[in-house]
Parts: C-alpha cells; sequence; structure tokens
C-alpha cells in the first residue's frame, strides 16, 4: 500500500493534467494496488455480511476524476482512493456500492487521512426522518450497539461534525439522546495512520473494524424493510 499512498501524495502536490500524463503508468498501478486490496476487503466483507452477493470493485470505488463544473475548486484529480461495500435497494442490485444509500463499509485511502466509517452519509430527507423515529422509537438497542466493547473500541458515538442546532420540530425535545436527532448523517468512523495501512496484517484489523461496525448498520438499514423503499439520492 506504500507505493499507492506515495502516488496519492505526489498527486496532491501536482494536480495537473500534465503531471497526471506523465506519470499515468504510477497511477495504474497504485490504482492495480488498492483495486485488489478492495477485492479482498471486499470478500472478508462478505464472510460477515450477506446482503450483498456478486458485489465487485468496480461497484464501489470512485474515479479518480473530479466533477469540476460546478466547484471552485478546479483541480482535476481526486487525491484519494475510496471503496464503499454496501447493499443497494431491495430488488435493485445494480444500486449497491457506491449508488446506495444504505449503511455500510467505507475505507478511505488519503497520506495523512486514512479512515474507516460506516453508517449512513447524506440520506435523503424522507430516510432521514425515518431514521431518526428509530432512534427515537428503539433508542435502548442503539444504546447496547454503542455499549458493546468493540463498538466503544473503534467508534465511541455517531460524528458530531454535521448536526441541527436544536432537535427538529416533530421529535420529543426531552429525548434522552437529543444529539442523534439533531444529526443530518449518522456516521461512525476510526482513523488509521500510514504506518497502520502499510502493515501486513492491516486488512485483518480493518475488517476487525467492520464488524464493529455491523451491528449498527444493521440497525441503521432495518429502515428500509420498516418503511419501504425511498428516492435515490444518486
Amino acid at each position: 500500500m506504500q507505493q499507492a499512498l506515495q502516488f496519492l501524495e505526489d498527486l496532491a502536490r501536482n494536480n495537473t493534467r500534465e503531471w497526471f500524463a506523465a506519470n499515468k503508468e504510477r497511477y495504474l498501478s497504485a490504482l492495480a494496488t488498492f483495486t485488489q486490496f478492495s477485492e479482498r476487503y471486499i470478500a472478508g466483507i462478505q464472510s460477515f455480511d450477506d446482503t450483498m452477493p456478486g458485489i465487485t470493485p468496480k461497484d464501489c470505488m470512485w474515479r479518480i476524476y473530479r466533477d469540476t463544473r460546478f466547484s471552485k475548486d478546479k483541480t482535476p484529480y481526486k487525491d484519494h482512493f475510496g471503496v464503499y461495500p454496501c447493499a443497494g435497494q431491495p430488488g435493485r442490485p445494480q444500486t449497491m456500492g457506491k449508488k446506495s444509500d444504505r449503511a455500510g463499509y467505507y475505507f478511505h485511502l488519503q497520506p495523512g487521512q486514512c479512515m474507516f466509517a460506516a453508517g449512513m452519509w447524506c440520506p435523503n430527507p424522507d430516510l432521514l426522518k425515518a431514521v431518526r423515529s428509530e432512534l427515537q422509537a428503539n433508542y435502548e438497542e442503539v444504546e447496547q450497539i454503542m455499549a458493546a466493547e468493540p463498538f466503544q473500541r473503534y467508534f465511541g458515538d455517531f460524528e458530531q461534525s454535521n448536526m441541527l442546532k436544536r432537535v427538529p420540530v416533530g421529535y420529543d425535545p426531552d429525548f434522552p439522546h437529543p444529539d442523534w436527532l439533531r444529526q443530518k448523517w449518522l456516521i461512525i468512523s476510526t482513523p488509521f495512520t500510514d504506518a497502520e495501512v502499510c502493515r501486513p496484517d492491516f486488512l485483518d484489523h480493518l475488517l476487525d473494524v467492520a464488524r464493529a461496525a455491523k451491528p449498527m448498520n444493521d440497525f441503521l438499514n432495518y429502515t428500509f424493510e420498516e418503511y419501504g423503499e425511498f428516492p435515490d439520492r444518486r
């Protein structure tokens, strides 16, 4: 993985089409390394989560080319790799992976910012409303999930980087966990150092982290069975 990290570090310092063209072989080599890692990662996820049969790295990985049409940042390339094994909408396998609104298992490779994240990122309003209702109705189940030793070891609680200032209208203002209802997305995450990512046993460690996240993903994904389908966000 060191080769891929070095390429991404160099790309971040030289994010131009000219530099990328001159280093295309390095990119292809780094991409192949990450794709092979992703294949093994997906297989590991499937060993304890059977909701995504047939999913491939192509379903889960993003292109390195940035869409700059509506962005002030005109750098043409992303400076990271990411893979997101995740089930799709019920009966719609084409929505697996990066196209899914469900909670999944994201791994982010970026020099100095490697991380794992699970949960729901930027859910559409109907889905977010349904999840908040489930949190309010079944908060004791979430407390038990969060109290488990593996969960505490890696996560602790939902991230609190993107929250409303107050509990939304229609929810109990005296709810024991108001921060859960203020969330705009429901994410749990843990960082890795570059040195950790480059260790021979890193995949085993990453899968341990993903297993610790599965009960929370299962809880969040229950909304699809309880409330039915939701409009696609992507």
